[in-house]
């Protein structure tokens, strides 16, 4: 399958727009994605993926103070699935939604306040399933090219958010691996006080790579799963979260507590 030919958020080439214009190394990436995303490995059990839900997550880069970056979350840790994970912005279709793209921009929306009108979308790539969740999930790589304040809307749903400079992602002190119960390694990263893995941790190494800003970091620690506990209990998650997760069209924040 070939990745989405999708026109929301877009403009047509040469149109005047408002805002940073896209970075030749964003639309060289964009470009490459699906494929490099598909061999990325990134699907499991592939054949058990009838009648899965379709799905979508927005990987929007911006241009921060500390240069190019990059939007993530951390689910709530109250929540049936996922909880206390780290990942983009994004969830399940609508039947409205009128494409993956429209989908991944309506789930920003809600979850943390992105405003569509100010994300230009570059391309949304072919589905990768998770058995996990029975989703089938669409990548939609974007460019904030109007940047507005986001925060979590939900806490009980979303419980912080960060724009995350690709300088530190790619920061050998903050790569890692993941091993699970089969013994299959997997690229993490430590940033902003969020163990990011699985899934998202998959896009970002993949994505890392083809726009050339990964560095050599291997050999690197490996950590097991199950994870231990960490942070509040989850009955103090929404307190705790009301005082750190407000980010400014900037990018500015105040710092979290990494433990």
């Amino acid at each position: 399958m070939t990745a989405e030919a999708d026109g929301n958020g877009t403009r047509a080439e040469g149109q005047e727009r408002d805002g940073a214009e896209v970075p030749g190394w964003l639309r060289a990436l964009a470009a490459g994605a699906d494929e490099a995303l598909r061999r990325g490995e990134l699907s499991w059990r592939e054949q058990e993926s009838a009648g899965a839900r379709p799905a979508a997550v927005l990987v929007l880069f911006g241009d921060g103070p500390q240069g190019p970056d990059v939007l993530l979350i951390e689910r709530s840790a109250g929540l049936r699935r996922h909880a206390s994970q780290p990942a983009f912005p994004g969830g399940a279709a609508d039947e409205t939604d009128t494409s993956r793209a429209e989908t991944a921009l309506r789930e920003a929306a809600e979850e943390v306040g992105v405003e569509p009108a100010g994300v230009q979308v570059l391309t949304t790539t072919s589905p990768h399933y998770l058995w996990a969740s029975h989703y089938l999930v669409s990548i939609t790589i974007a460019w904030w090219r109007t940047p507005c304040e986001v925060a979590p809307v939900d806490l009980a749903e979303t419980s912080f958010v960060s724009r995350v400079p690709l300088a530190e992602l790619t920061d050998p002190a903050n790569r890692l691996h993941v091993r699970t119960p089969s013994g299959r390694t997997t690229p993490a990263f430590r940033v902003h006080g969020l163990l990011v893995w699985g899934f998202t941790a998959g896009i970002l190494d993949v994505l890392l790579r083809l726009g050339g800003f990964e560095r050599p970091w291997t050999p690197a620690e490996a950590v097991d799963l199950p994870f231990p506990p960490r942070g509040p209990d989850p009955a103090d998650a929404i307190a705790t979260a009301e005082a750190t997760t407000a980010v400014d069209a900037d990018g500015v924040r105040p710092e979290r507590d990494p433990t």
